[in-house]
């Protein structure tokens, strides 16, 4: 497989056997010629590539079964399995994200990064679209590479060894309650919730994190970050609450429109991502998040 290295760091991309179509400054593109079920080798080096170049690619009009989602992803690495929600009782290796006219909270909706608060943090996630509603339900994305590079030298200076202290419940905003009391009223998604056990839930990641295959660094900031580690909170919260609001300026933003059959396939060592609950109508996803390593 190849690293998608070249892809990034050099000017124009050149592709043999896929489109690759930016639909935003920023980031984001989508991935034309490609049949998810039916996909070579070369073909997925090249759709790789544009990943790590694009950060978020978008698939439209596929038609793949969960096994075959599932193969697909076995492509990226292993399966990552969500601590706080249960699979699908067949594929456990899916989370079937469904909500409800009349549901009152929509899964995903604030600013974040996968799997954040786990000392491995998932390297990828693919969401593949079912029913969507007739309007809304989009999904927008932040590019934390140049939420970094726009930070002046003098803020890099001076959080260059800063580390997030990160959890995955009991969230500051959220009054300190827990995970499973967001869902309460909504009617799939509460009887999902679980208990992570003795998994580790909180940790501490570097502010500013380098990306493994690329070699670009990225503001690794996202809706699990609670503090500052080793900081008071009234040190840390100011900075904090600018990071917050620096990170998703408009600029460094792209967004997917979901149709029936749209896969988009996601960085989360780049990206924050945010699900819009601008809808009151049933909308169906299959979500997939593959294991990551370390951040550094």
């Amino acid at each position: 497989m190849m690293d998608g290295t070249s892809a990034v760091a050099t000017g124009p991309e050149s592709y043999q056997y896929i489109e690759v179509i930016p639909f935003a400054g920023s980031m984001g593109a989508e991935i034309q010629g490609v049949d998810l079920a039916n996909m070579d080798d070369a073909t997925f080096d090249e759709l790789y590539a544009a990943w790590l170049c694009h950060h978020v690619v978008v698939m439209r009009d596929q038609k793949i079964t969960p096994d075959q989602q599932i193969a697909f992803a076995h492509r990226f690495g292993d399966i990552h399995h969500h601590p706080y929600m249960s699979g699908m009782p067949d594929y456990p290796d899916i989370i079937e994200i469904v909500k409800e006219p009349g549901d009152n909270y929509t899964f995903g909706s604030s600013w974040h990064t996968d799997q954040m608060f786990n000392p491995q943090p998932a390297k990828a996630t693919m969401l593949y679209a079912h029913e969507v509603p007739s309007a809304g339900g989009d999904t927008i994305f932040a590019n934390m590479h140049l939420a970094y590079e726009a930070l002046s030298d003098g803020m890099k200076a001076m959080l260059v060894d800063v580390k997030t202290w990160c959890v995955g419940d009991r969230f500051k905003k959220d009054g300190g309650g827990k995970r499973a009391d967001r869902y309460k009223g909504n009617t799939v998604m509460a009887d999902k919730v679980r208990d992570p056990g003795n998994l580790i839930t909180e940790c501490a990641h570097p502010l500013f994190r380098t990306h493994p295959e690329t070699g670009r660094k990225a503001l690794y900031m996202g809706g699990h970050v609670q503090t500052f580690d080793g900081f008071e909170e009234a040190e840390a919260e100011p900075i904090l609450d600018f990071l917050r609001e620096h990170s998703v300026r408009p600029e460094f933003t792209c967004r997917v429109n979901w149709e029936p059959g749209t896969l988009t396939l996601w960085d989360n060592r780049s990206v924050q991502h945010y699900a819009i609950p601008d809808y009151n109508e049933r909308r169906r996803m299959h979500r997939i998040t593959i294991c990551g390593d370390t951040p550094f």
